[in-house]
């Protein structure tokens, strides 16, 4: 009988593969993902590297079922069955890179973060993770018509030099992105966050195009790329649908002009050369939103 690490919380859906020092990129839908995002792109990542299911976490433990209720289905014989929320762990070769990947993707837990943590990084020492990438999006005061802004913290200070990062300095109320973030750094693997900025005019709209974003962030981390047509398809749309939302009402119309306003106006080095612009707005969403 294969022998596989972690307790019963893990359930694992084939034995271990050989993995070249894989990068856990980690998105959870909920408080951490304005827009859809950061899950679209971690989804998006698992599609084109065709990433293979490896693993689930219990939901059992870390939901108030009251809260995220499980989902019932007929199927085709009209036989009833539950979908609970889960954590899905899928792995991938990326034949292009001398890294590869894998993928958490799942519901922001509700109970015993920490356990849950534990039940990540029991993955990571199972595989041999080099590092971790996690992901998130805020609403933020921006607008839909120029790039998207990514505030990028790490704790390696390879990184920190080679993508013009620096590590964290917030302090205040954090999800289950910014905890395990800490948990894995303090376990020993180096990490890495990564936020997008969604406009907060648009709150309950996905967005591709902070979702392309935060692909494109990750796939220049591990030196890499990927096909985004699709994303690049859905972002001209979005941008079109939101364009005509706000034409609508002139009172968006202006405040979103404002943004444009301040945007152009801004030296173009502002957020590299002082990223606290940005972890501003990062900053205050995390302390106010409930």
């Amino acid at each position: 009988m294969t022998s596989f690490p972690g307790d019963h919380d893990l359930d694992w859906h084939r034995a271990l593969p050989e993995l070249r020092k894989p990068v856990i990129i980690a998105a959870f839908e909920g408080w951490n993902d304005a827009g859809d995002a950061a899950t679209s792109a971690a989804r998006h990542l698992a599609e084109r590297f065709d990433a293979t299911p490896l693993a689930s976490i219990d939901p059992e433990r870390y939901f108030d079922f009251g809260t995220t209720r499980p989902l019932v289905h007929l199927d085709e014989d009209r036989r009833r069955t539950i979908t609970w929320p889960d954590t899905e762990v899928l792995a991938a070769r990326v034949p292009t890179a001398d890294r590869d990947v894998v993928i958490v993707v799942g519901l922001e837990p509700q109970l015993q973060w920490r356990r849950y943590c534990r039940q990540v990084l029991t993955i990571a020492d199972a595989l041999g993770a080099s590092s971790v990438i996690t992901l998130g999006a805020l609403l933020a005061d921006v607008p839909h018509t120029r790039p998207v802004d990514i505030y990028g913290a790490t704790d390696d200070p390879a990184l920190m030099g080679r993508l013009d990062l620096s590590p964290s300095t917030y302090e205040g109320p954090t999800g289950i992105v910014g905890v395990l973030t800490t948990e894995s750094a303090a376990a020993g693997h180096p990490t890495t966050s990564y936020w997008a900025a969604v406009p907060s005019y648009v709150p309950g709209a996905p967005s591709p195009k902070a979702a392309l974003a935060l692909v494109h962030r990750v796939c220049e981390t591990l030196g890499i790329s990927v096909f985004v047509t699709d994303l690049e398809i859905a972002t001209a749309s979005y941008e079109r649908q939101v364009d005509e939302l706000v034409a609508e009402d002139e009172d968006t119309a202006a405040y979103v002009r404002d943004l444009e306003a301040e945007w152009d106006e801004a030296d173009d080095d502002d957020l590299e050369d002082d990223p606290e612009l940005l972890v501003a707005e990062v900053e205050e969403f995390l302390r106010d939103v409930d």
